[in-house]
């Protein structure tokens, strides 16, 4: 009996390994095994500082993310680059969360890449690091069980464009613009921009929008369903509070709810169908005869 229960807690451990690993493995896109030298890139970008990312978790389960460099646009500097991941991770960890919302400081959203950054680590294993590094943020920052909101105010350009395309949703102001300007740079989307905006616009829209790097203001956003809804205030404060109430019809309701949809809808985008109706039914245990569950039964609400 015994080395058939040896055998069993075995098999057990294993599979419970290769789950973890799995879960390591969708944390990051890239690791040693890519050329990826996480360590040093980390090094190389501490060395140019300015700005920052702050985050505010309130007790609604929303949190507020704000790209914090005014005098370049919210353009991100190597410091805000660490510090975004920094907070990415703070979200991973947070179990109550339901909702977020990535603005930027001073009325605009974000220029992209710190000119100072891109000049010093221009060599191409630095910049191919730096790629790493982000794609491997966003990507995480994409996968949170939040629904996620990009608010455009003022301008999203080149990098601050591909952040945009790593949230659920895009809300824009009046006089917003969202422009890859990659082209002019002589470059093409390293962020993961380029691939997550095929998705949100069809590969037609996407040649365009990167290929003529061209200016989208809120309405045209709208027609290429690049954006959910415009706005009716430009003013700051008064977006933000848009943005919340506009958010607040998905996020309204019990946490591990609105998380489990989120769950579900991310393996139904990027995993093969029966993998992804695997993840479903494991999710829809966690909810199946839970408390939310087992109290909407005595409402009945389905048949009224």
């Amino acid at each position: 009996v015994f080395p058939e229960m040896t055998l069993a807690a075995w098999k057990n451990f294993l599979q419970i390994t290769m789950k973890r690993i799995l879960q390591q493995r969708r944390l990051s896109l890239y690791n040693g095994a890519h050329g990826y030298e996480e360590e040093l890139i980390k090094k190389k970008l501490q060395q140019f500082s300015g700005g920052s990312i702050n985050l505010s978790k309130e007790d609604n389960g929303i949190a507020i993310l704000t790209l914090n460099n005014p005098k370049l646009m919210n353009a991100f500097t190597g410091t805000m680059m660490l510090e975004l991941q920094e907070r990415v991770t703070e979200l991973e960890n947070w179990k109550d969360g339901k909702g977020l919302i990535i603005h930027g400081a001073g009325n605009t959203f974000c220029s992209g890449s710190d000119l100072n950054v891109v000049k010093q680590i221009s060599n191409s294993q630095d910049g191919m690091n730096m790629c790493m590094f982000m794609q491997n943020t966003l990507t995480r920052l994409m996968r949170l069980p939040l629904f996620s909101v990009a608010l455009v105010q003022g301008k999203a350009f080149g990098g601050g464009a591909e952040l945009t395309t790593a949230c659920d949703f895009r809300l824009m102001t009046p006089g917003s613009e969202i422009r890859f300007v990659h082209k002019h740079m002589g470059l093409v989307p390293g962020w993961g921009g380029g691939a997550r905006l095929v998705r949100i616009v069809g590969s037609g829209a996407a040649l365009r929008l990167l290929g003529g790097a061209a200016r989208v203001d809120p309405e045209r956003a709208l027609s290429l369903g690049l954006s959910e809804h415009t706005l009716p205030s430009s003013d700051e404060t008064r977006a933000l509070g848009e943005a919340r109430a506009w958010l607040s019809q998905y996020t309204d309701g019990p946490a591990t709810v609105i998380r489990a949809v989120k769950k579900v809808v991310t393996a139904g985008r990027e995993l093969p169908l029966e993998a992804a109706l695997r993840t479903e039914k494991d999710i829809f245990g966690t909810v199946w005869g839970g408390p939310v569950n087992l109290q909407a039964l005595v409402r009945r609400p389905k048949h009224k």
